[in-house]
């Protein structure tokens, strides 16, 4: 299916030139001159991305992405005449996922759209994710963890450090890789800190009888078991 794209600005020659680019990308188009038509556009539904003038006249594009984050995470790309440093951090900062000032080249404008729609597709295929290793089963969306059909009971940064490991079963991450998985980039953790929580996951895999579902790579850190306990 062809994406669904909302086009708001309240000149028509904008418009014309964004609509063009992107019908020739394939994608649907639909437009909306300010924020009235564009809440209308929304609120009917079916779209994959709105494309929103900053500065339009009575609701501008600010107070339309302020409505529409309060009830959907639909991807928000901002246009704007202005390029000051301050209002693409307010535009971003309120829920916005990208910033384009005009003049624009509109081969870019396309690629920055491809771009985010990737970006939340993939996002989306994660959350979906449901990952197998073996008798081992991680599913993202419930936030569970199997073993041969037994529940593992782990601590969400537990989970995230096996989810990590899952997503590269046959790379070895570092211990800092596994923090930013855990905590979050830019986090000033010890990194000895991984390796208790390895302990902890493979201490309740053992009282499953599960073995030891991380192996320890010396110098690096850690991966993902070739086989897991039921293959062995």
């Amino acid at each position: 299916m062809p994406h669904r794209i909302l086009i708001v600005d309240d000149e028509p020659h904008i418009r014309e030139v964004i609509c063009f680019a992107l019908e020739r990308a394939g994608m649907v188009v639909t437009q909306a001159r300010n924020g009235a038509e564009a809440m209308m556009a929304f609120r009917r539904g079916g779209l994959d991305l709105m494309l929103l003038d900053v500065g339009m006249p009575e609701m501008d594009g600010l107070e339309v992405c302020r409505q529409v984050r309060r009830s959907s995470d639909l991807p928000i790309l901002f246009l704007s005449a202005r390029d000051e440093e301050i209002d693409r951090i307010v535009g971003l900062e309120i829920g916005g996922d990208d910033y384009v000032t005009k003049p624009f080249s509109a081969r870019e404008l396309v690629a920055r759209v491809n771009t985010i729609l990737k970006r939340v597709a993939g996002a989306a295929a994660e959350r979906r994710e449901v990952r197998a290793h073996g008798a081992l089963l991680l599913d993202r969306v419930g936030h569970s963890i199997t073993w041969n059909g037994q529940p593992v009971d782990l601590t969400s940064l537990e989970f995230a450090i096996l989810a990590a490991l899952l997503a590269r079963p046959a790379a070895a991450l570092s211990r800092q890789q596994l923090i930013d998985a855990a905590y979050g980039a830019n986090m000033h953790v010890a990194e000895r800190t991984i390796d208790s929580h390895v302990r902890n996951i493979r201490a309740k895999f053992a009282a499953l009888d599960g073995g030891n579902p991380i192996d320890t790579i010396h110098g690096i850190g850690f991966r993902m078991a070739a086989t897991t306990p039921a293959d062995r």
